[in-house]
């Protein structure tokens, strides 16, 4: 069975802001059997971060869907209950589960993560991967 890799919205911005290649990063440091994710959220807040900001910003987003595209990275639909809508960091804490890994940037997510038992990717020294269990 694979392993879920579902990538964070921040974590989508790395290769634009700092010009790490999370792909090949996430290659080097899963010796498993792993498929690619994003949720629904997380393409929506990239749409909104391209309408809405300028400058480094806005490019930082456009490569990630274009990322996103070219990487064929599924996109999860995370069945939301009736109800006010949740945020994707609430989805992707949720979402954490034995077989997922979520890859975030987002320190507060990080760790509630981390506090449940299960594994995080996060970018270390600005340049490199690290999978965090």
């Amino acid at each position: 069975m694979k392993t879920r890799i579902i990538l964070d919205t921040n974590f989508l911005l790395i290769p634009g802001s700092l010009k790490v290649d999370i792909f090949s990063e996430i290659d080097r440091i899963c010796d498993f059997s792993y498929e690619l994710h994003v949720l629904k959220e997380s393409e929506d807040e990239l749409e909104r971060i391209m309408s809405r900001q300028k400058g480094k910003h806005r490019e930082a987003a456009r490569l990630a869907k274009q990322l996103i595209k070219a990487k064929h990275l599924k996109t999860l639909a995370l069945n939301q209950k009736a109800g006010p809508s949740k945020g994707a960091d609430q989805l992707l804490l949720e979402s954490a589960a034995r077989d997922t890994i979520i890859a975030t940037q987002d320190k507060a997510l990080r760790q509630s993560i981390l506090r449940k038992g299960f594994r995080v990717i996060m970018l270390r020294q600005k340049k490199y991967l690290q999978l965090v269990k």
